[in-house]
């Protein structure tokens, strides 16, 4: 088995901990991979072959980039926190051996969240329509382009037309994703074990479109509208979704066909973080 590690390169102190860990982890006997600085290599693509745990040494970003290396497949993942938020990662600095020990012990509660499938058609100037696909941990959101005017959209769920919305976007999350844009935008903070989807409109031009939830079978669709000058961006965890010289003009989501598994202390640890982050209150 081999552990692969996941700094964020820009803090020598999340490199110089993940370096510490690759020391113990050596004198254990076990193989370590690193991934690599993406901001160097950034179409390097990692090889999860024979992994089976992922680290990652930074904040909740890292871990975002670490959800997407790991992807549908389930590696186990822990974090490590170096950022400011650490709303995902379980343990600091001073607790790296710790940690990485009991993981590979099978000591840690193993949270398991749901995923996103995200596929955005785009249009060629040529009239062809292409397609990419995308893993998001977070959420597949829709915004404005540079221009900041109103987008005009269609949401639709499982086939159901919802409403031609107007306003500055639209979020598409998952449980983990509520305490992000979509909480921003006005959503509700979910349990990591609801499995559906979180829609939230952003900033919507009227009174009655509220937030609401799925269930785990079901697809949401958004789709621009081509009544104003489609300007549009998606993104995948704050990831843009792009292709050269074409434009966005339908996005589906639905649930991965695999969870995140992300390690935590005990299945009360997401309650103690909604606590310290976002009421203010220190740990017990």
């Amino acid at each position: 088995m081999k552990v692969l590690l996941i700094p964020n390169y820009a803090r020598k102190d999340a490199v110089a901990g993940a370096c510490s860990l690759a020391e113990w982890l050596d004198g254990q006997g076990v193989e370590v991979q690193w991934a690599h600085d993406k901001k160097k290599y950034p179409d390097k693509v990692v090889d999860t072959t024979g992994v089976g745990l992922a680290v990652s040494f930074g904040g909740d970003g890292t871990l975002l980039r670490a959800a997407k290396i790991v992807g549908y497949s389930e590696i186990p993942l822990v974090g490590i926190s170096y950022g400011h938020l650490g709303f995902l990662t379980c343990a600091g600095p001073d607790d790296v051996i710790e940690t990485v020990d009991d993981a590979l012990g099978h000591r840690m509660h193993a949270s398991h969240r749901a995923t996103l499938d995200i596929t955005v058609d785009f249009k060629a100037p040529d009239g062809t329509v292409f397609s990419k696909r995308r893993f998001a941990l977070n959420d597949l959101s829709l915004t404005h382009g540079v221009r900041g005017d109103m987008i005009v959209f269609d949401v639709a769920v499982s086939g159901h037309h919802v409403d031609t919305l107007r306003g500055d976007g639209f979020v598409v999350a998952t449980a983990t994703g509520s305490t992000g844009y979509a909480l921003a935008a006005g959503g509700p903070i979910v349990t990591p074990e609801f499995k559906g989807m979180v829609c939230v409109p952003v900033a919507p031009h009227t009174i009655l479109a509220r937030a609401f939830l799925t269930s785990s079978t079901d697809v949401v669709e958004l789709k621009i509208n081509p009544e104003r000058d489609p300007e549009r961006l998606f993104f995948a965890d704050g990831q843009p979704i792009v292709a050269e010289g074409a434009r966005p003009v339908r996005a589906t989501v639905r649930r991965g066909p695999g969870d995140l598994i992300l390690l935590d202390r005990s299945s009360k640890s997401f309650y103690q973080s909604v606590s310290r982050v976002f009421y203010g209150r220190d740990k017990d």
